[in-house]
């Protein structure tokens, strides 16, 4: 199936094909609804803290600035990458987590996963036309976000329409929007986490990347007393890491960028042609090991995943005991779905204060 190629019929207008796509993402609901999702924090914890969308929009700007760099389409990365966090359930990674737990235990063996209910929002869950469920985006934007994030071949991907060639990389937009998701979501944690004093930068200076970052904000004649310091160390570790991305990918993408721009044919066991040096590679590991011990699992964000948690089991109980807890346009779908799986879509798709909400109208109970 060609890149600009769309399952179903449709009626051209004067946007290019990716840019339809992207019109379509935005105006979804399931868009509008990142913005009341978790990314680390809890949204009701404060305004400044990334959500899932905000999250959406800094993945999409880094995303565009390295397509445009190497040579790719920009607004093919930018679909992708506000498209990419479509699935995720209330209460970040914790969350998607129980529900999976949850689906499993019931005897699902799928389960549920964040990516492929991205996918699944975008192809069926979605509904804006009559003839067909999705938003009927292209083929190169769904390959995009079903396989962003390497190793392609997941057992929750059995039965994928062979099309998506699971065994090929898929196009280069799309690995420039795994790791632009990567240098976002590292840089606004630690932006975030030292903000509200969850790690400190004597904790993140340990790390040979962070002394690199560190070097250049000194370069500047900043000083790390200064309240200047963190935002010109946030935007210093971005600038590093997107600098590196492009030096150490540009002629690797080159050479598989051929006539057409948009490469999708590129065998999986070739190295990924599009990622970072070696040493860059190799210490931002180290870094994110540090963030998931003293940031991602300090106890003040522990106790709200904590009660998260057990929103999503109290919910799923209710509506998988008693159905008529469900609104009408939920119930219906059981014609077409199995009961497990529409309670699971129902509560993927609910906001943080949303879901608690539900909690505290059904268990008269306040988290």
């Amino acid at each position: 199936m060609k890149p600009y190629e769309r399952f179903h019929p449709f009626q051209n207008d004067f946007r290019d094909p990716f840019s339809r796509d992207r019109d379509r993402v935005i105006h979804c609901s399931s868009f509008r609804r990142l913005e009341y999702k978790t990314q680390v924090f809890l949204n009701h914890e404060g305004d400044y803290f990334r959500t899932r969308l905000t999250h959406s929009l800094e993945v999409s700007q880094i995303a565009r600035t390295l397509a445009r760099q190497l040579g790719l389409n920009e607004t093919l990365a930018e679909v992708i990458a506000l498209s990419h966090d479509l699935g995720h359930t209330p209460f970040g990674h914790v969350g998607g987590d129980e529900l999976d737990r949850l689906l499993k235990a019931d005897g699902h063996p799928l389960g549920f996963e964040h990516n492929f209910q991205s996918f699944r929002v975008l192809t069926k869950l979605e509904k804006r036309y009559k003839e067909f469920d999705g938003l009927n985006l292209t083929f190169a934007t769904l390959e995009g976000v079903i396989k962003h994030s390497y190793p392609y071949e997941k057992p929750f991907l059995k039965g994928l329409d062979e099309r998506f060639a699971l065994e090929k990389h898929p196009s280069l937009e799309a690995m420039v929007v795994d790791h632009a998701d990567e240098i976002a979501y590292t840089s606004h944690d630690i932006d975030d986490g030292v903000k509200y004093g969850l790690i400190t930068f004597d904790d993140l200076l340990e790390e040979p990347l962070c002394q690199r970052v560190d070097a250049m904000v000194e370069e500047e004649g900043v000083s790390r007393d200064e309240p200047l310091y963190r935002h010109r160390f946030v935007a210093g570790l971005i600038k590093l890491l997107v600098e590196d991305f492009i030096e150490n990918s540009r002629e690797k993408t080159a050479y598989y960028r051929k006539e057409e721009p948009i490469c999708a044919t590129i065998d999986a066991k070739e190295p990924l042609p599009a990622t970072f040096s070696r040493e860059t590679a190799t210490q931002l590991k180290l870094l994110k090991k540090r963030l998931f011990k003293q940031l991602y699992k300090h106890e003040k964000i522990a106790r709200k995943m904590y009660a998260g948690k057990q929103c999503m089991q109290g919910l799923y109980k209710a509506f998988s005991e008693d159905c008529d807890l469900l609104p009408s346009h939920q119930k219906a779908l059981f014609d077409v779905r199995s009961p497990h799986r529409v309670v699971a879509d129902y509560l993927a798709a609910m906001t943080d204060r949303y879901a608690m909400k539900t909690y505290h109208e059904l268990y008269g109970l306040s988290l």
